[in-house]
């Protein structure tokens, strides 16, 4: 019977561990919100862990603060709304959707994020890394800039870097 107890509260632990970590991955991350104050974007980031236990959402960080620390939060009503549409990764997943490649003309339908992340091509023509882009300039760069492959973001990225290695043979039929 001890065992058997013993069972049974080690699943119930193991279940509510994954639920809990299942949540936490979800509120993880940094989203765009407008701010109520401003009504320009913003980037913030919620206490993942403290709302995943059943805690009330609340911010940790904030592209406003620290001069803006002491504001009101209202901007969290976006978040509790939809938390999974404000998300940056799930805004620029959209942005792709749909689209093709300005390089290779290749369609961008789905998107690794793991190994293969795409990039985009700045007003100047370079081509740049979602990394290097501070959320809250998201908005900006969506409205104006052009999407491209990973392939072509590598190859792109090389030669920037590198343009004292880069031969240009153009390929003739």
């Amino acid at each position: 019977m001890v065992w058997v107890l013993s069972l049974l509260v080690a699943v119930l632990v193991a279940v509510t561990a994954v639920a809990l970590g299942r949540r936490y991955v979800a509120l993880r991350g940094a989203r765009i919100v407008e701010c109520p104050e401003t009504k320009a974007p913003a980037a913030v980031s919620l206490r993942a862990a403290r709302a995943a236990v059943g805690g009330s959402f609340s911010l940790s960080e904030c592209s406003r603060w620290p001069e803006r620390r002491t504001c009101g939060q209202q901007c969290l009503a976006q978040i509790e709304r939809a938390p999974a549409d404000c998300l940056v990764r799930t805004i620029v997943t959209n942005w792709y959707a749909g689209k093709t490649c300005a390089v290779c003309r290749r369609p961008l339908d789905a998107i690794d994020w793991f190994e293969r992340k795409p990039g985009f091509i700045d007003g100047a023509g370079r081509a740049r890394s979602w990394v290097d882009l501070p959320p809250d300039e998201l908005p900006a760069v969506l409205a104006h800039e052009q999407p491209i492959c990973f392939d072509c973001y590598v190859a792109a990225s090389f030669r920037q870097e590198h343009a004292d290695l880069v031969i240009d043979n153009p390929w003739k039929r």
